[in-house]
């Protein structure tokens, strides 16, 4: 339970912190490097929408995160390798 405690931490500062800059990064027009933050964001996005579901059943907002997370996979494979 501690772990889960400190794992929940970590994602409550790195869910803002990393998607606002993500944000910021491409509105500077760096789209590139903008996705890519947005990606290693996309697993504690995850998570938390998870608990969401679990704790109070908001399938919406899973499932949002899972298309997001393909969107933004598929924008980095397009700016990073094609």
């Amino acid at each position: 339970m501690k772990d889960n405690n400190f794992f929940n931490k970590i994602t409550q500062i790195a869910l803002p912190i990393l998607t606002i800059i993500a944000q910021i990064v491409i509105s500077f027009k760096l789209p590139k490097f903008g996705l890519l933050i947005s990606l290693v964001v996309q697993p504690f996005w995850i998570y938390s929408s998870w608990k969401a579901y679990k704790n109070a059943e908001q399938i919406g907002l899973f499932i949002s995160t899972i298309i997001m997370t393909v969107a933004i996979f598929a924008g980095v494979i397009n700016y990073w390798f094609l």
